[in-house]
């Protein structure tokens, strides 16, 4: 591959593999979440598990060691040795020796926090405090080790994904390689017979005009002008062709008229739609303008008219409308519409109706309409296949106008 080539694959590859990263650091952080949640659930159940176990404590000398109890009574009150500054809270046993009831809150005394319940008990108020230093230090150790773990995640899939991006892209990226050079080569080959071709088609338009036979047949003038537009519009379908087939090319883009595409089509089909005995109509609005490249608009209706043709039993019709935000193009024709599970597949490579064994017709691959939809696509638009309620079938293209795509 070039060099080129190989920067696209490794910057394709970086692509792939961060996006790779992101979503295993995405899992890893959901997963984390519901680590610590279900940790931190189960250590506020602890405690609180711990308060219930001691609601029968009255007295500070029956209390567990990891709990700090306070008892009023008429006498006085008493408390647990080396209460931390903060503890016990005055403001709930007075309210609790007050009104009664029962009161949790979690305290924060001596740099750490405590949960404490507060309430009544044989006629004394106690309150009864745990420690929940050591519980937050765990979920500290936990978070911390989820967040170094998460990090070496991250590192490991980049670094695997980046491998496996390359490995897995490198024949996609050889194919693609080929596939740009075949283009490449096969435009260069054909640039040059048709660049001879057209420069022989105005020469010898010259020379006839010259001699004065031009102005004695009309019909021959008529056939070279013919000659030397078809030789141009050619080597323009060679040059979108490699454009088409290298994305890192840009295609340039004007203001195009549909309306006045399709009838320019409508006129050079005339010649193929007469030997076959069928009539083109067109209907077309005015300033129907759309941005997009010329060349592969005009591809694009010689595609659906040259499809038409082949189906059509003795009429197509062509509309151009449009509206503030899109401009529509329909192609129609009489013949036997879209069978089967064509209408579903239409617009997919190598899908037709025909065979080579069709007599009067030359062969098809079934790449006109996938044409259409390629083109349509590049421009921001949609395309339709669709059986008419009268017979035969339509194809219709949605383009965005030039002000509704500026927008």
């Amino acid at each position: 591959m070039r060099d080129a080539d190989q920067r696209e694959l490794r910057s394709a590859s970086r692509r792939l593999a961060i996006q790779f990263a992101l979503v295993i650091v995405a899992l890893f952080a959901l997963l984390g979440v519901v680590v610590y949640a279900v940790v931190a659930a189960g250590q506020n159940e602890a405690a609180h598990r711990a308060l219930s176990d001691a609601s029968m404590v009255d007295s500070v000398h029956d209390a567990p060691r990891d709990l700090l109890v306070t008892v009023v009574t008429p006498d006085g009150h008493d408390s647990s040795p080396d209460l931390p500054k903060g503890l016990p809270d005055q403001a709930a046993l007075d309210a609790i020796a007050q009104n009664g009831g029962s009161r949790t809150e979690t305290l924060a005394a001596g740099g750490q926090n405590y949960l404490t319940v507060t309430n009544v008990r044989r006629g004394k108020v106690v309150q009864v405090s745990y420690g929940l230093g050591e519980q937050e230090e765990e979920l500290d150790r936990l978070l911390v080790a989820l967040v170094v773990s998460g990090a070496i995640a991250a590192v490991a899939a980049t670094g695997l994904g980046f491998l496996l991006a390359r490995r897995s892209m490198r024949p996609m990226a050889e194919a693609l390689t080929l596939q740009r050079q075949f283009v490449a080569d096969a435009g260069h080959e054909l640039r040059t017979p048709l660049t001879l071709l057209s420069t022989r088609a105005q020469l010898l338009r010259r020379r006839l005009s010259a001699a004065g036979g031009m102005t004695d047949d009309g019909e021959l003038r008529a056939g070279l002008d013919e000659v030397v537009d078809d030789s141009r519009a050619l080597t323009e379908i060679v040059e979108d062709l490699l454009i088409a087939a290298d994305p890192r090319q840009s295609t340039p883009t004007e203001g195009v008229d549909i309306g006045v595409l399709a009838a320019s089509v409508a006129r050079s089909a005339d010649g193929r739609a007469h030997d076959r005995g069928i009539t083109i109509e067109t209907s077309a609005a005015s300033d129907a303008v759309v941005d997009g490249n010329p060349v592969s608009l005009r591809r694009m209706v010689v595609a659906l008219v040259d499809n038409a043709l082949d189906h059509a039993s003795a009429r197509i019709r062509i509309d151009v409308s449009d509206s503030a935000s899109e401009v529509v193009l329909i192609v129609a024709d009489d013949g036997q519409g879209f069978t089967g599970d064509l209408q579903q597949r239409a617009f997919d490579r190598f899908a037709s109706s025909r065979t080579s064994a069709d007599a009067g017709h030359q062969r098809h691959y079934g790449l006109g309409l996938a044409l259409v939809a390629e083109v349509v696509d590049r421009h921001g638009g949609r395309v339709t296949a669709s059986n008419r309620p009268d017979g035969g079938a339509e194809v219709t293209v949605h383009l965005p106008t030039s002000g509704a795509r500026k927008r």
